[in-house]
């Protein structure tokens, strides 16, 4: 099993490429929260997510002949980065599988780092199957994104930075995919604090709760969660190991919650992370597990790679979940003046207009009628519960969208 010394051993090896993260204190999550929230920014990573620590202490261990033949790997895009980086600095060649579906941003970064890109499958498991057969074919040395001690002992130099940078921390919350991060982050904490360690899985990529449980392994037919960071099937052999024994509890999280993290760390800390770095927040804000009062809580932001189409649809989800962008749609009569009354009734609530689609062809609504619908900037749920009772009021039928 993994242990303590392996981690400060990996510590030595990933000092030159990995960077010191900062920990910073956040006024308005505590506010929110009620706990003293302090954010482990590992989004400011070198390549934007903390891939790049297990991935160098890996490509470290390699002997001479393996360095020759090279490594592959499969990853959906922040262990790809990491591998390519590491590898182009340790001047060993990489080839990186990842899925056709992986966001844009992660494939052309990964290029960018050196990274010699096969797409292969819709997810994580079936670039890992691509990813075997190259590595069979070719003798190349498989970096696993999870399921490997060194790759683990990497990405627990984390957690003797969190020990380090808030020593009284009750509480590290953890994001949880295959669980090489978390059981890095664990072994660390538990060995050097008294501090629990809570996992968090997206609800749509969740196994590891149910693994625990049954005391076995369980693995998902499919995932879909936008945090493709932790989108797995399953979680490692050896980290399931750790997690059995040092991680207190592991719970989940939404899409919708999740994106209501990413948005409130953008508006409230101006940082941005991706899907998978946000549900550690997420879950601290949605009381997804238990704490006191005042009691020093470490979210470990551990990625800031979002594709840019994909950051529009999630600001917009946490727009919705915070009650600040409604759409909606009602029936006019088709007359002179009907638009113009429902915009003073909706500038008469301070409701600012996105956007406006008149539709007249509507085969669903009478010929003398015409259905609209309409963006809408509101200012928080009571303003939306007052918007739409005073439209019923005025005799409109709405029909809520998003």
């Amino acid at each position: 099993m993994l242990e303590l010394a392996d981690v400060r051993a990996a510590r030595d090896r990933v000092a030159e490429t990995a960077r010191v993260t900062p920990l910073e204190y956040s006024h308005t999550f505590s506010a929110w929260s009620g706990a003293e929230v302090h954010l482990k920014l590992e989004n400011f990573q070198r390549t934007g997510s903390f891939k790049i620590r297990g991935a160098t202490n890996r490509i470290a261990a390699l002997s001479e002949a393996e360095r020759a033949d090279g490594v592959v790997t499969a990853s959906a895009g922040n262990h790809a980065q990491g591998v390519a980086l590491a590898a182009s600095r340790a001047g060993v060649d990489a080839t990186i599988v990842m899925p056709e579906y992986a966001p844009i941003a992660k494939i052309k970064a990964t290029r960018a780092y050196g990274g010699d890109v096969v797409l292969n499958g819709v997810d994580y498991a079936a670039a890992a199957e691509r990813a075997r057969e190259i590595e069979r074919a070719t003798g190349a040395t498989y970096v696993h994104a999870f399921e490997d001690r060194d790759v683990m002992a990497g990405q627990g130099t984390i957690g003797l930075e969190i020990v380090e940078q808030c020593p009284d921390v009750d509480t590290v919350v953890v994001g949880v995919g295959g669980g090489g991060l978390i059981s890095g982050i664990a072994t660390a904490v538990t060995a050097e604090t008294d501090a629990r360690v809570v996992g968090v899985q997206a609800e749509g990529a969740s196994s590891v709760a149910e693994s625990l449980e049954k005391g076995r392994i369980v693995e998902r037919d499919a995932v879909d969660t936008i945090a493709d960071g932790i989108a797995t099937r399953r979680m490692g052999e050896r980290p399931f190991e750790v997690v059995r024994k040092r991680v207190d509890e592991v719970v989940t999280v939404t899409d919708a919650e999740i994106a209501n993290a990413v948005t409130a760390l953008l508006e409230r800390s101006k940082t941005l992370v991706e899907g998978a770095g946000a549900v550690p927040l997420a879950a601290v804000l949605e009381e997804r597990f238990a704490y006191e009062d005042g009691e020093t809580i470490v979210p470990a932001l551990c990625g800031g790679n979002i594709d840019l189409n994909v950051l529009t649809n999630v600001i917009r989800r946490g727009l919705v979940e915070r009650g600040r962008f409604l759409r909606v749609r009602t029936v006019l009569k088709d007359r002179p003046g009907a638009l113009e009354d429902l915009v003073d009734l909706l500038a008469a609530y301070r409701t600012n207009i996105y956007a406006i689609e008149h539709d007249r062809a509507s085969k669903d609504i009478a010929v003398n009628a015409a259905e609209v619908e309409l963006d809408l900037e509101t200012r928080g749920d009571d303003h939306v519960r007052e918007l739409l009772d005073a439209l019923e009021d005025n005799g409109y039928e709405v029909e809520v969208l998003v």
